[in-house]
């Protein structure tokens, strides 16, 4: 028999888990598309056409800043959460291999978090997740 308390504990530890790296994914996205501008965030990206066709890089620059920002949000409110998690999932592994193209040592301090994160609510069993707004709307 699973002690309260410890149900409480997973359901809140749960919830924190998915705000915070709700959160640290909202405001990156927030700052790229209205405090950089998709402009100033594509020049960032610029170097990466020595290496890859434009497009692919162009890609990779809109959907990270969107995902992020949009992504980041639905986790926040708990809608539609393994979707958001499946696309921020995408947006780990482009930054990862855009990282590795510029330096094949380089820092895991800004990935690494948010992969913790997000794999660990890939693995938490759903029914954890309490506090969400897909359980207020799509009631079953």
């Amino acid at each position: 028999m699973t002690h309260p308390g410890n149900l409480l504990n997973r359901s809140i530890g749960t919830f924190i888990m998915r705000t915070l790296l709700g959160i640290i994914f909202l405001m990156q996205g927030y700052g790229k598309v209205f405090t950089w501008g998709m402009k100033g965030v594509y020049g960032g990206f610029e170097p990466y056409e020595e290496q890859l066709p434009t497009f692919l890089v162009k890609f990779a620059a809109y959907y990270t800043s969107y995902v992020e920002l949009i992504g980041g949000l639905l986790l926040v409110l708990g809608l539609f959460r393994n979707y958001a998690l499946y696309a921020l999932g995408l947006v780990l592994l482009i930054v990862s291999f855009g990282h590795g193209l510029s330096s094949p040592i380089w820092d895991l301090s800004h990935v690494f978090p948010r992969a913790v994160l997000l794999i660990g609510l890939l693995f938490v069993p759903q029914e954890w997740d309490k506090w969400h707004l897909d359980g207020l709307l799509f009631k079953k």
